[in-house]
């Protein structure tokens, strides 16, 4: 029974949260409520029994990224730049574009048919054992490949970086 809540809380608090990233008028009153939403998405996971996947996504995203985030924000000073107003047919487009999304959304989960597996070991997949055995398993050539674009990532990185007269 506390499950539920606690679901409805941390769903509340996420869409809360999103929508205050759109709407606040200050960036770094939007990277907060952005680092709040990823807070909120961890708690999601660890109603799902996914401890390991909740740890990662506070300390990657809700830490590492949002300090870049913050640290883009100030050096960028935003708070500076003036905000071009933009034309109604723009604003009128963005209302139906909204409003059509929200319809196809509606739609879909109308027919949307859950089924609820009580299984032991698919119930405890977010466990860092039973993650492990399945990402190197049956997720191996994906986990592989983004290996290898990482790696061809810091290398382009490092090329980028590396100046042209040494």
């Amino acid at each position: 029974m506390l499950t539920k809540y606690l679901f409805y809380f941390f769903s509340i608090l996420a869409i809360f949260a999103s929508v205050m990233v759109l709407m606040s008028k200050k960036p770094i009153h939007s990277v907060l409520y952005l680092t709040l939403a990823f807070l909120a998405i961890a708690g999601h996971f660890i109603l799902l029994n996914a401890q390991f996947i909740a740890i990662v996504n506070v300390i990657v995203y809700a830490g590492a990224i949002m300090v870049l985030f913050l640290f883009t924000v100030m050096l960028l000073n935003l708070n500076i730049a003036i905000e071009h107003q933009k034309s109604n047919l723009i604003k009128i487009t963005a209302v139906i574009a909204a409003g059509l999304l929200f319809v196809t959304i509606t739609g879909a989960t109308k027919k949307l048919d859950i089924v609820y597996n009580h299984n032991q070991v698919v119930t405890q997949i977010g466990m860092v054992k039973n993650l492990g055995k399945i990402l190197f398993s049956d997720f191996r050539l994906p986990f592989e490949v983004s290996g290898i674009l990482f790696l061809s990532a810091m290398v382009g990185t490092v090329m980028l970086g590396k100046k042209t007269g040494d």
